[in-house]
């Protein structure tokens, strides 16, 4: 049964970003980032440079997370095919260290939030997959039904309304220190040609934590259709 959207209660206390910093989610944080490769960011760091560079400053920078005063670059703004070849799609590249915090943060907000999405999303979702949501419509069709329906919804994750999104995670999330750290990713800005832009909405898209604040902002389109 799908978890009822209702019933949407906030992290047991206020020490999420002690969960967060904890040894063993950095140390899978840190796998998965190296796993994922990845361009540098604005910095230059590459993902292989990033072990040697947390040796030396981890401790400052667990200091900046615990008291609320972490500060992310800018994200570095590359352009890539789409794959139907209607365009461009942008991608906002984080620093190493930007996508090492933002894993290690979805890392725990994933295992909370996941369970009470609707069981009808597959996007971006641990252990579901489009091939799923594919068997998923086939065996409507097989019961009877005669409709499919295929929306895209154009520059998504470049559109979000910050205040929206941030609204609906502070009904999740009680610890202003982590609702600090989202909402700086959020506005962190986009170096393009050597210069730096504010960015007032949208989620970047190329960093590990937009694909879970995604399926949070549709939930309730999800549930609706």
């Amino acid at each position: 049964m799908a978890a009822n959207p209702e019933s949407e209660s906030p992290s047991a206390c206020d020490r999420l970003m002690e969960e967060i910093c904890e040894r063993e989610n950095l140390k899978q944080a840190l796998r998965r980032v190296k796993a994922n490769k990845g361009a540098p960011g604005v910095d230059g760091m590459t993902v292989q440079a990033l072990p040697a560079y947390l040796r030396e400053h981890w401790p400052a920078i667990r200091v900046t997370l615990l008291n609320g005063t972490y500060r992310p670059q800018p994200v570095r703004r590359v352009e890539i095919p789409k794959p139907d070849g209607g365009g461009v799609r942008k991608l906002g590249i984080p620093s190493a260290l930007d996508r090492l915090v933002q894993q290690a943060v979805l890392q725990v907000l994933q295992r909370q939030w996941d369970p009470t999405f609707s069981d009808s999303s597959y996007g971006f979702r641990p252990g579901r997959s489009a091939h799923q949501a594919v068997e998923r419509a086939q065996g409507y069709i097989q019961a009877g039904y005669r409709w499919v329906v295929d929306l895209d919804l154009e520059k998504f994750f470049d559109r979000v309304n910050h205040d929206i999104l941030m609204s609906r995670v502070a009904k999740r999330v009680s610890d202003r220190r982590v609702l600090k750290l989202i909402r700086s990713f959020l506005t962190a800005g986009v170096m393009e040609n050597g210069l730096v832009g504010a960015t007032d909405e949208g989620t970047p898209q190329g960093g590990p934590l937009s694909p879970l604040l995604s399926n949070l902002m549709l939930d309730d389109l999800d549930r609706e259709l």
